[in-house]
């Protein structure tokens, strides 16, 4: 029997009626299980070799995670992102030996100093993933305790978001669309009128970070409101914002993003052991809310996936 995944988030009175006959849609947990930016200084359990990111991945996998969001590390000094075409390759292959299934998505972001053709290089690995990840928006990264520089900025050109989407679409990658602020849609709007883009749209709603919407009920309204027409949407929160964003996602029938790249604790003074941890968490709220956990079939079925 077919998913009915595709609604309006948004309309009230849809979402009166799905509630009253608990009839959303399984909740889909995404792991983003390292990130481009945190450390084993920040927390001792992050994993950056190829080895610890696929036991990672494994880790959220038995607990219920049906996709996982991966930043190659440099292997010789894992402080450091890489677009290495390889290290991903053995990634994307030692998760699919482990995690049947499993929908592998890459980073396109990867972090600072590297150029649009690096970048897309995760698209070109030997084990391609089965999704990517798409920024519709340049970045600024404000000072910080690890690094003081004031000019630090991720450029992107409208040229850019182009020349992503059709590699995308040209090696059979599915876009994971990044919205960190309301006019993003523009250029996502854009994109679709270049037909560049194909339903279902995967949206990831991002708060919390510097350069994003407040993380704030108003402004996740706000933001899902433009978006378009056959859209699923993921809600990740950034830092202490991750659990309520995952209870909202829940309640409101969007699904979830969940894992160390976005929060390196488990709660107030208490490191994060794992992201599996912290799915487990997700997998137990949503069991209580009476909200079906989605399976890596039903969710390849959602999101417009071969099997």
């Amino acid at each position: 029997m077919a998913i009915d995944a595709i609604w309006d988030y948004f309309d009230p009175k849809e979402w009166r009626d799905r509630t009253a006959a608990s009839s959303f849609p399984p909740v889909m947990i995404a792991v983003a299980i390292t990130g481009a930016e945190a450390s084993k200084d920040m927390n001792p359990n992050l994993p950056v070799t190829i080895e610890e990111q696929i036991e990672a991945a494994y880790e959220a996998y038995q607990a219920g995670a049906i996709s996982v969001h991966i930043h190659a590390r440099n292997q010789k000094d894992t402080s450091k992102p890489v677009p290495d075409k390889d290290v991903l390759n053995k990634i994307n292959e030692g998760i699919r030996k482990r995690c049947p299934g499993m929908i592998v998505n890459n980073s396109t972001g990867v972090g600072l100093g590297y150029t649009e053709k690096e970048k897309l290089q995760c698209l070109y690995a030997d084990s391609k993933p089965d999704m990517a990840s798409l920024n519709p928006c340049a970045m600024m990264f404000p000072p910080s305790k690890a690094s003081a520089n004031e000019e630090n900025i991720m450029p992107i050109t409208y040229g850019d978001v182009r020349r992503a989407a059709t590699a995308m679409k040209e090696t059979g990658v599915k876009p994971e669309i990044e919205i960190f602020y309301n006019q993003n849609w523009r250029v996502v709007e854009w994109l679709i009128h270049q037909g560049l883009l194909e339903k279902p749209y995967v949206v990831q709603l991002v708060t919390g970070s510097p350069m994003s919407c407040l993380p704030s009920i108003q402004s996740i309204f706000s933001m899902g409101d433009e978006a378009p027409k056959g859209s699923i949407i993921f809600l990740p929160g950034i830092g202490s914002y991750q659990l309520p964003a995952n209870a909202l996602a829940i309640i409101m029938g969007l699904h979830v993003r969940v894992g160390m790249e976005d929060n390196l604790h488990y709660r107030r003074g208490e490191l994060a052991k794992s992201s599996g941890q912290l799915v487990e968490r997700v997998v137990r709220i949503a069991n209580e809310l009476n909200r079906p956990v989605a399976t890596i079939a039903q969710a390849r079925e959602m999101l417009g996936l071969a099997e």
